[in-house]
């Protein structure tokens, strides 16, 4: 067993350079690999983080502009509608005021017709009343022979 003993502590003491250059070499990519390695790619990843943290930001200020534009759109139909509501209320008005004044006048003219007519009946009535005397003479002159004279009607 001193044999194997030996031999372990041979291999050993031979294995040493190399254990040194192994970790020369672990030391030496740590140093001259790794570390700028691991900085670029954590300057990488800070950039895309930021990078999508600028895209997340605007991305949020595309969404709030979106808001506010749809706000801006839904006041100004808002106001159109609330416009073209009050227009349609003055038309309104004014039809009702103008069919008002012109039924104001329709009665006007039919009571103005009205009058004139019931004017026109009394004169046609006193125009009758006052020449029915003429007239029964006439009538009796035309229907009685001519020898008999007609009898005056006491009024």
């Amino acid at each position: 067993m001193d044999e194997i003993l030996h031999q372990l502590g041979d291999l050993i003491v031979g294995s040493i350079p190399t254990m040194i250059i192994f970790v020369a070499l672990v030391l030496a990519y740590r140093i001259l690999v790794f570390g700028p390695l691991s900085r670029t790619l954590a300057a990488r990843r800070e950039r895309t983080k930021g990078a999508v943290e600028r895209a997340a930001a605007a991305i949020a200020a595309a969404d709030v502009k979106a808001q506010e534009y749809e706000a801006k759109l839904r006041a100004a139909r808002a106001d159109i509608f609330r416009h073209r509501d009050h227009r349609i209320q003055q038309w309104n008005a004014e039809r009702e005021s103008a069919l008002a004044s012109a039924r104001l006048a329709a009665q006007e003219r039919v009571r103005l017709a009205h009058a004139a007519l019931e004017a026109q009946a009394a004169d046609a009535r006193r125009q009758v009343e006052g020449s029915t005397e003429l007239l029964a003479s006439q009538i009796l002159q035309a229907v009685l022979p001519p020898d008999v004279a007609p009898v005056e009607s006491a009024r």
